[in-house]
């Protein structure tokens, strides 16, 4: 469940990035494209919170909590 997690926190990260760098440039996934049909800040704010959480969720899923009872 563990490495799961982790390969999803890292797509989110590598998709929301991506997707943030490929909307400067005037291009989008297809499958991220109802993402765009918010509107341009609401897209952001999501594609921001993609790469946000992954990253956030890779780094919870790699410490240990036992260390810091």
């Amino acid at each position: 469940m563990k490495s799961f997690l982790q390969i999803l926190g890292f797509l989110l990260f590598v998709l929301g990035f991506v997707s943030i760098v490929l909307s400067m440039v005037g291009l989008k996934f297809s499958f991220l494209a109802w993402i765009d049909y918010l509107g341009r800040t609401p897209a952001f704010l999501v594609k921001i919170a993609m790469t946000f959480g992954g990253v956030i969720l890779m780094y919870l899923l790699r410490i240990d909590p036992k260390e810091y009872d």
